[in-house]
């Protein structure tokens, strides 16, 4: 094969793979939008699909305006916007290690702000956005412990890994010992928190996650050209002429931004950054993060998750954490597994 014949093949393979991609990314917003308007017609008071986007694009009765608009809408596009933040940080984390364990839920992050939430409700007896805060600056602060002790001339993505997980380890204790002192009505609203639920969200979430998006994303867009010469490896990437160790700092305080303002709305919901960002990658084939469509994936799983915690179970509601746990607790044992088989489990 000549020169100029494996350019053509590779081109034609690069042009076939944004293809792909690029139906996958439609047919995943498709299928969000339409998961989005289910959960916003279903309830007490039943509303059509239909009517449901007549009301989003301003064509709506009044009766239906005010329950889709007031009462529902909040809670979906929180779901929504959590969703996609979670994905995106799973997405970033596991392509800086090069690691599917690699998920904010995983390595200590979730479990450091949930900490913090903890204390600020059994200890302080805040309520809101004093709790969110709090969980935000858990989340922030379990980073950089992670990173400051992950730190030997540089960051090594096994190192933050199982620094990560004991950290990890380490903030669970706190909470249950915080909770085992707690008053049991305490402890119950704390265990309510722990669980990751949509319950009760309002247009205050809604904004808190729309300003985080607005100032992260296009930081995101320009460090993900950096995260494609990050995985190709530390060497190669000095190579390139790479400022290694600033473009990683950089991408983890992206992605510990996102997974701490979505942990701070909703509590830590389980799962999502774990599994959207591989099942994103397999769709689409790609070797890179493929972040759009892990946003996609990660706004599906919270939108369907939640839809099954309010209705599945009749007048029972369940958190939404109850789910995505139920179906990301046995892909985590799959992976275990299947990274044994292959003899790349340890």
């Amino acid at each position: 094969m000549t020169t100029v014949e494996a350019v053509q093949v590779i081109s034609r393979a690069r042009a076939a793979r944004q293809a792909r991609t690029l139906v996958v990314i439609a047919v995943l917003a498709v299928v969000v939008f339409a998961t989005f308007c289910v959960s916003l017609s279903l309830g007490d008071f039943k509303i059509p699909v239909i009517d449901v986007v007549k009301t989003l694009f301003g064509g709506g009765d009044r009766a239906t305006e005010f329950i889709v608009n007031r009462l529902r809408l909040p809670r979906a596009l929180t779901g929504l916007l959590v969703g996609t933040a979670l994905g995106l940080s799973g997405a970033i984390f596991q392509s800086i290690a090069r690691n599917p364990l690699a998920s904010p839920d995983i390595i200590g992050v979730t479990y450091g702000a949930s900490a913090f939430a903890v204390f600020a409700i059994v200890t302080l007896g805040l309520t809101g956005v004093a709790v969110s805060a709090f969980a935000i600056v858990g989340a922030v602060l379990t980073a950089f412990i992670m990173y400051v002790l992950a730190w030997r001339h540089g960051v090594s993505s096994y190192r933050l890994i199982l620094i990560g997980i004991g950290i990890g380890a380490i903030a669970t204790s706190i909470t249950s010992y915080l909770l085992t002192k707690a008053r049991v009505e305490i402890a119950q609203q704390a265990l309510i928190w722990l669980t990751g639920s949509l319950n009760g969200r309002d247009w205050s979430n809604v904004r808190s996650l729309a300003i985080t998006f607005a100032v992260l994303l296009p930081v995101m867009a320009f460090l993900v050209r950096q995260l494609r010469i990050l995985q190709l490896g530390d060497e190669t990437a000095y190579g390139l002429g790479l400022r290694v160790e600033v473009a990683r700092l950089g991408l983890i305080v992206v992605a510990v931004l996102l997974a701490a303002v979505a942990t701070a709305a909703a509590g830590p919901i389980g799962f999502v950054a774990f599994v959207a960002p591989p099942i994103a990658r397999r769709l689409t084939r790609s070797p890179g993060p493929a972040m759009i469509t892990s946003g996609l994936l990660g706004a599906l799983v919270v939108g369907l998750s939640d839809l099954v915690a309010q209705h599945a179970l009749g007048e029972t509601q369940l958190p939404v954490g109850v789910v995505t746990g139920v179906v990301g607790a046995p892909y985590l044992m799959f992976l275990l597994a299947r990274a044994n088989r292959v003899g790349s489990g340890g």
